[in-house]
């Protein structure tokens, strides 16, 4: 990306949403090297899942902003990772025709599931309502949604086998805002995140249950 000048007001102007964003406390986000090949202007987060005994008080998306991920003093022991996940936003001013627009949200997310979850024939079709359900709840308005939903199984051999079969969940999605205002777009994509991990969205005050994997 070129000076600051150079950079479109709208595009500074998203990245100024997204900063504003609250974010859910179970949710640990990290700014990531923007895609270079999508668009002409991008930006990505990462983000990891924790149960939330461990998570930290509910913050703005800007605190994943400008921070890399080297830090000094002895690293402690990380809890159990729930979900994983990617949210660009990329922009692109000559309004690319499979956009329909001059923005273009990308999104993955991956979680490992339960067995009976994870053998649900129906669960493609789940995790694609996840995505659905979380940008209608934060009135994030979008056209031209698509996706693909894969059901990984993972299976362990040798000295490994002791770590039994798992299943995870893979969503690729991707959607063009109906605006440049795309904070909203961030705040459902870290609903869906957490639901994913199993914490679905709850009423202030209300605890979930601890999260389990058979």
């Amino acid at each position: 990306m070129g000076g600051l000048q150079e950079v479109p007001q709208e595009f500074l102007s998203a990245l100024s949403g997204l900063r504003e964003a609250t974010c859910r406390n179970e949710l640990r986000l990290e700014e990531l090297p923007a895609p270079s090949r999508l668009a002409p202007f991008a930006v990505a987060l990462g983000a990891e899942v924790f149960p939330p005994l461990y998570a930290a008080p509910t913050r703005r998306a800007s605190a994943a902003f400008g921070h890399g991920p080297a830090r000094l003093g002895p690293v402690p022991r990380e809890p159990e990772e729930l979900a994983t996940g990617r949210f660009i936003l990329l922009h692109d001013p000559g309004r690319p025709e499979v956009w329909n627009g001059t923005f273009r949200v990308v999104t993955y997310i991956r979680a490992q599931l339960d067995a009976d979850m994870g053998n649900d024939a129906l669960l493609g079709s789940v995790a694609w309502t996840w995505l659905v359900e979380a940008l209608e709840n934060h009135g994030a308005h979008h056209h031209s949604a698509g996706g693909t939903a894969t059901r990984i199984l993972s299976e362990s051999y040798g000295t490994l086998e002791e770590r039994g079969d798992t299943i995870d969940i893979e969503l690729r999605a991707s959607w063009t805002p109906a605006s440049g205002d795309v904070r909203s777009h961030l705040e459902a994509w870290s609903d869906m995140v957490c639901t994913f991990a199993g914490i679905p969205p709850l009423p202030e005050g209300v605890l979930p249950l601890p999260h389990r994997r058979s």
